[in-house]
């Protein structure tokens, strides 16, 4: 089964809100409708498994690992009509110009899964490229892991406490290391400077 016109979906939203599970219903339906589907993940995302992407509920789906986001087109099998990306915050941003380039030219449904902010809450890698060029974004929510509200937010914490805003972008890690926070209870501390 083939698509008429390709399209970019993006799941987005903090650690612990499903993007991944989400992303696994997306392409199991797209093979139930006998869509010939592959499934891409960041090779540093090691957390659960080499060439499967994993939800923290356990969920999980057959993976190809790269190191690059061009790796994605040297990979594409020619039947492919769905490309899923997981993770895509830590791909480079030339996923972007790929992303369009499989929805304009071959007309493949992309879809892409990451957070949409740091553990900051700043933007995080091409995702917000992604977003705003998608046909569709989902945000997804979390529940804050002090109050209870929904999360919108992923708290890294390192030794109990909350991580400096100079720490390290990428640390790759699940509940040992984050919580999801809410706007309210997501702290970022700043070292002072004299």
């Amino acid at each position: 089964m083939i698509h008429h016109a390709g399209r970019i979906e993006v799941v987005c939203g903090s650690m612990f809100s499903g993007k991944t599970e989400e992303l696994i219903r997306r392409v199991r339906r797209a093979q139930i409708a006998r869509q010939k589907v592959q499934v891409f993940k960041p090779e540093i995302d090691v957390r659960y498994h080499q060439t499967r992407v994993k939800s923290h509920s356990g969920q999980d789906f057959e993976a190809q690992p790269v190191t690059s986001s061009a790796q994605i087109l040297e990979l594409l099998e020619p039947d492919t009509t769905v490309v899923a990306i997981d993770e895509g915050q830590f791909f480079d941003a030339g996923v972007v110009q790929i992303a369009e380039q499989l929805a304009d030219q071959r007309k493949i449904r992309v879809i892409v899964s990451g957070l949409d902010t740091d553990f900051r809450g700043e933007p995080f890698g091409p995702m917000p490229h992604l977003m705003c060029i998608a046909e569709e974004v989902i945000k997804l929510h979390a529940i804050c892991m002090v109050c209870g509200d929904l999360a919108t937010r992923t708290q890294r914490l390192i030794n109990g406490q909350p991580a400096a805003y100079d720490d390290p972008i990428i640390l790759v890690g699940a509940a040992e290391v984050y919580e999801a926070r809410c706007r309210t209870h997501h702290e970022v501390p700043r070292k002072l400077s004299y």
